[in-house]
């Protein structure tokens, strides 16, 4: 698939067959997501692949205890967050009938957390393990696979490192659920088109306008 084509593809799947994921296809997406940038080039991800029926069960147990997000949480309407949240209990219902789920580690010692002096939320931590989150996504639909990013069960997270031998320093940053989509790939992605999110030199600048025909 062209590279574009995959960015505009890869939207969360909630459907899926319960169909074998093969172990070479993982290796070839985690070989290739391998590259995302780091903070330092410290690369301190850690990937734990859930294939055992026992042990997804049960994480999909820790998945379900924990609220969903109400509508005034997640910033939509009333419609919008309905369908969301019915897509939502659909994916919690089927997610330990998925072949594979990734939780996906990140070595605290590795981050750099450059706004950690600052009087808001630390965000820059992140930028250390989500690049290669997203490579790992973008790769799995390249290869027809679908899957779904949530952070539900970091609420839990004493729970997870315990069933899955998680040693301390490791901190979760992701779970996917991964199988082979049930219904087709998003062809249309609901986005901000650029002009609403990006301008020239200043935050108040000119909108960065699409090309002229």
């Amino acid at each position: 698939m062209e590279l574009f084509e995959v960015m505009r593809t890869t939207g969360s799947m909630r459907r899926f067959l319960t169909d074998p994921v093969p172990d070479a296809l993982l290796y070839r997406v985690l070989d290739n997501a391998r590259f995302a940038a780091s903070g330092g080039n410290r690369q301190g991800w850690r990937v734990v692949i859930v294939k055992d029926a026992r042990l997804r069960s049960a994480l999909t147990d820790l998945y379900r205890r924990q609220p969903v997000p109400q509508p005034s949480e997640i910033g939509r309407s009333d419609s919008v967050a309905q369908r969301w949240s019915s897509r939502a209990r659909q994916y919690a219902e089927q997610l330990h009938q998925l072949p594979v789920q990734l939780i996906v580690l990140v070595d605290v010692s590795a981050l750099r957390i450059t706004d950690a002096g600052l009087d808001r939320p630390s965000i820059i931590g992140g930028a250390s393990i989500y690049p290669f989150v997203q490579n790992i996504l973008l790769g799995l639909r390249h290869e027809g696979l679908g899957a779904t990013l949530t952070t539900r069960v970091v609420r839990d997270e004493p729970a997870v490192m315990g069933l899955l031998g998680i040693p301390e320093g490791f901190a979760i940053a992701a779970h996917l659920g991964v199988g082979w989509p049930a219904e087709p790939f998003p062809t249309r992605l609901r986005r901000h088109p650029v002009e609403e999110f990006a301008t020239f030199d200043t935050f108040a600048g000119a909108r960065l306008e699409p090309p002229r025909p």
